[in-house]
């Protein structure tokens, strides 16, 4: 493992963490929300507003960005921190997940998966070890093994044969990153709703060294009970001195949860993608911009935000904004919803570190359901 990682716990609540993430490009402070910027951009949103918001990391997605602009053609430019001039920690997925939900014409084997582009139609291949050379290539401060993602719900057979799949594709992930110096490589388990499947993913990746471990396959379209059970059966089977990641998670109750049993980084399009649509996440709540009834209103979402966009522009705006569909809309809601879900992270971590989670939470909750956000 190289020796320019590193992971340090500072304080618990339950099963619930605080700590702090060491790379070379920076600092992560646990629990993390990474914000999605699958094609080298949090989508309308600029990179030192991000940064502004108290994110320490983003996300960049493999699939993606070796169809569009490539992988070399990256590199050449200079990798991807200077290119999406963001000179912090980046996590790179590893595009199983996309593969498997984006390309057309996939055929999956023992190799890898080769697939046509959603893009242009175009031909390739992907396989553990073109996988891990696409993201030294982008110069991504973590990595992620090439797995692969089946949806739910699924048959056990399925769950099964996509694990131990994912476990040899693990192994080969971890041999061709190799061990270089100020980079990471996380495993992910596998192994759909089914806890003895899940428990020997857990145990095996344990066994393979890796600088930290993902829960992949959740938030795929099972109830949240299940996507819960499933954490509390793996995280007993989780190094403690190694961070946990949850992959693709989720609305502000998934993350409060999930944090309370132990996770300590997430990503998610679901903020991003709300504001594109018109939602905002609040301390109320989500609130739905285009509803009428927020027409003659002048209040602003919250009045007490740190974020200008949820403070200084009234709900009226805001409605007028995303029912004319301009951008504007899309920038300042955005721009809250990131902000609400930065605040909602650092808010668990000093909640942790005082002993107060339960109560965090509880005083979040009843916010939420103070009145009807819709």
């Amino acid at each position: 493992m190289s020796q320019d990682f590193s992971f340090t716990l500072h304080a618990t609540d339950g099963a619930a963490r605080t700590g702090e993430i060491s790379m070379p490009r920076g600092k992560i402070r646990t629990p993390a929300f990474m914000p999605v910027g699958t094609a080298a951009t949090v989508k309308a949103m600029y990179p030192d507003q991000v940064r502004m918001l108290g994110a320490d990391v983003v996300l960049g997605n493999t699939y993606h960005l070796m169809l569009r602009p490539g992988a070399e053609r990256i590199a050449e430019l200079g990798g991807l921190h200077k290119f999406m001039n963001w000179p912090h920690p980046i996590l790179t997925d590893s595009g199983g997940f996309q593969v498997m939900s984006l390309a057309k014409l996939r055929r999956l084997d023992e190799n890898g998966v080769t697939f046509q582009s959603h893009i242009d139609g175009s031909r390739h291949v992907l396989t553990p070890e073109r996988s891990m050379q696409i993201q030294g290539l982008l110069g991504s401060d973590i990595q992620m093994q090439f797995d692969e993602c089946v949806k739910l719900p699924c048959s056990e057979q399925e769950a099964e044969r996509a694990m131990r799949l994912s476990l040899r594709w693990a192994e080969r992930s971890r041999k061709a990153f190799g061990g270089e110096q100020g980079r990471a490589v996380f495993g992910i388990v596998q192994g759909g709703a089914v806890p003895a499947l899940r428990k020997e993913s857990a145990k095996a990746l344990a066994d393979m060294d890796f600088h930290g471990l993902a829960i992949g396959g959740l938030a795929v379209g099972e109830p949240q009970e299940v996507m819960l059970a499933m954490i509390e059966e793996v995280m007993p089977y989780l190094p403690i001195h190694k961070p946990h990641y949850l992959m693709g998670v989720g609305t502000p109750d998934d993350l409060l949860q999930s944090i309370a049993r132990g996770v300590d980084m997430f990503d998610c399009v679901m903020p991003t993608r709300a504001g594109r649509h018109g939602q905002a996440y609040t301390r109320w709540g989500r609130i739905n911009l285009r509803n009428a009834k927020h027409a003659d209103d002048p209040r602003p979402l919250d009045e007490t935000s740190s974020c200008p966009a949820a403070r200084d522009y009234s709900r009226a705006y805001l409605h007028h904004l995303v029912k004319s569909e301009e951008i504007l809309a899309m920038m300042l809601l955005t721009w809250v919803n990131l902000s609400y879900y930065q605040d909602l992270m650092a808010g668990a971590r000093s909640a942790i570190a005082e002993g107060r989670y339960g109560a965090y939470c509880d005083t979040v909750k009843a916010e939420w359901n103070s009145s009807v956000s819709e």
